[in-house]
C-alpha cells in the first residue's frame, strides 16, 4: 500500500530530528519553475492571492527569494519533521523508529503544492502554497492544471516499487483533487473519521486531521497492506463501524463523545 497526506501550512525547523539521512525531492525541476512565476509578484500581490496577512505575504516572499539549490542539511529540513499540524501530530513522526521510518520512506508520501510529490525523508525548503492557489502559470491557471498528470505518475511509480494496486488517501480533498485519477493506477480507499458530539457521529475537522496522522502512523509501524487488516485500526478510540460504512472504498471510522 501506498498512502498519502496533505502537507500543513506550519512549519518547524527549529527543533531537533533524529536524523540526518535524507533523499532529495524528484520533482524539483517542476517547483524551479513555480519558484519563477512566484517571484515575480509583489508582498502585495502574494497576499491577496493567498489571503494572508502582509507579514505573511512578506515572510512568503523572502521565502520564494531565497529558495535556491542544492539542497543541504543545512538549508533544508526533512519534510516528514518540517511540517508542523494536525495531521503530524497523530503521526508524530521524531517517535518513529528508524526501521518504520525506513518503511515510511518507502510507502507513505506528502502532497505539495510547491513540491508535487515528497518522500517523508525528502529535503524541503520553508514555503507557504497551497494547491487550491489560483497562481496562474505556463501550463494553465491554477496548480492542479500546473501539475497535471505529474503527481499520478510519481504516485504509479511508488505503487509499481511497493508492488501493490492500493493507495490509501488521508489527504484533503483540497490535495487529493491534484491526483489525476484517471492516470492513477490504483484502487483508492479514503477512510472516514466521524466523532460523536450531541449525541450525533460527525466529521470533526481538527479531530478528523489528527486521526488521518495516526492512521498513516499504525499502516506504517504494522506495515498494513489490505483494506481488512487497515479496519482493524483502534487508535484514541476510533473503531470500524460496519453500519456507518456505506462506501466498501471508504470505511467509516467512529470514536464516542470525548470527556
Amino acid at each position: 500500500m501506498i498512502t498519502v497526506i496533505s502537507p500543513a501550512k506550519n512549519l518547524d525547523y527549529d527543533s531537533s530530528v533524529p536524523t540526518t539521512q535524507h533523499t532529495l525531492p524528484e520533482l524539483l525541476t517542476h517547483s524551479e519553475a513555480l519558484i519563477s512565476v512566484c517571484r515575480d509578484l509583489s508582498p502585495q500581490e502574494i497576499g491577496s492571492l493567498m489571503k494572508i496577512s502582509d507579514k505573511l505575504a512578506g515572510l512568503n516572499a523572502a521565502r520564494f527569494a531565497e529558495w535556491s539549490q542544492p539542497f543541504t542539511i543545512d538549508n533544508a529540513r526533512q519534510a516528514i519533521f518540517a511540517f508542523n499540524g494536525d495531521v503530524y501530530a497523530g503521526l508524530d513522526a521524531t517517535s518513529l523508529p528508524q526501521n518504520v521510518l525506513e518503511h515510511t520512506q518507502q510507502h507513505l508520501r506528502i502532497l505539495s503544492g510547491l513540491y508535487g510529490l515528497l518522500r517523508p525523508l525528502d529535503l524541503m525548503q520553508a514555503y507557504r502554497l497551497e494547491m487550491g492557489t489560483k497562481l496562474a502559470n505556463s501550463r494553465g491557471k491554477n496548480l492542479y492544471e500546473f501539475w497535471g498528470s505529474i503527481i499520478a505518475d510519481k504516485l504509479n511509480e511508488a505503487l509499481a516499487e511497493s508492488d501493490s494496486k492500493q493507495l490509501v488517501n488521508l489527504a484533503s480533498n483540497e490535495y487529493f483533487k491534484a491526483v489525476d485519477k484517471k492516470a492513477l493506477k490504483a484502487d483508492i480507499i479514503t477512510p472516514v473519521f466521524k466523532d460523536c458530539k450531541n449525541g450525533q457521529y460527525k466529521v470533526i475537522s481538527f479531530y478528523a486531521k489528527k486521526a488521518r496522522g495516526m492512521m498513516a502512523r499504525y499502516i506504517m509501524e504494522n506495515k498494513i497492506n489490505d483494506i481488512e487488516s487497515l479496519k482493524e485500526f483502534n487508535t484514541s478510540g476510533y473503531y470500524f463501524s460496519e453500519e456507518a460504512t456505506t462506501k466498501a472504498n471508504e470505511p467509516v471510522f467512529l470514536r464516542e463523545e470525548q470527556a
